[in-house]
């Protein structure tokens, strides 16, 4: 049976189609920091809650961030299996504390796990809608109560971001398949 390919839609924003995860996620954090990212996310989700349109000099940057987002949920949903063929390198230094706060001890040490628990909590379509409805509401002159849980995804999404910067940052393997020698006997 054929797998569906599921294409990152980089060419939007970064001009460019990425033919991979990993070349997407440098794309990614190429086009903005991680920085951007999560603060034009919680801005976004705060301005769901006021009357006071997000961006309102500059909506089209709203466009791009949702745009770049969703091409970050659909690498993160692709990567979300790959822990069984990649690991992340380990830490090149020795940290005592984590610059990632919103990641465990766990997590730190393995950011694949991020990916994995988000998706079994959430689908990629369930993302995909709370980041249009983020986007509509924070858009709106209008002050109202989103039709679903904006808290979860939301948290969620900002332990992707940083999770992906570590595995940006540290880099992947391949992990090599060991096969264990039949013991001769006699």
């Amino acid at each position: 049976m054929k797998k569906n390919k599921i294409f990152f839609e980089t060419r939007f924003w970064a001009g460019f189609v990425a033919g991979n995860p990993f070349e997407a996620f440098d794309a990614i954090f190429d086009f903005a920091h991680l920085d951007y990212y999560k603060q034009n996310l919680s801005q976004a989700v705060l301005h769901c809650y006021k009357t006071k349109v997000y961006k309102k000099e500059t909506p089209c940057n709203v466009f791009v961030f949702y745009t770049t987002v969703c091409s970050f949920l659909k690498v993160c949903y692709c990567l979300k299996a790959k822990d069984k063929k990649w690991k992340v390198k380990e830490s090149s230094r020795s940290e005592t504390v984590f610059h990632l706060s919103s990641l465990t001890k766990e997590e730190f040490d393995n950011p694949f796990l991020v990916l994995q628990n988000a998706f079994e909590e959430k689908t990629l379509q369930e993302f995909e809608f709370f980041l249009s409805e983020i986007t509509e509401l924070s858009l709106s002159p209008y002050s109202g109560d989103p039709d679903s849980d904006l808290t979860t995804p939301y948290i969620h999404l900002i332990k992707m971001l940083d999770a992906a910067e570590l595995i940006r940052e540290r880099g992947v393997e391949r992990i090599k398949k060991t096969t264990q020698a039949e013991p001769l006997t006699e």
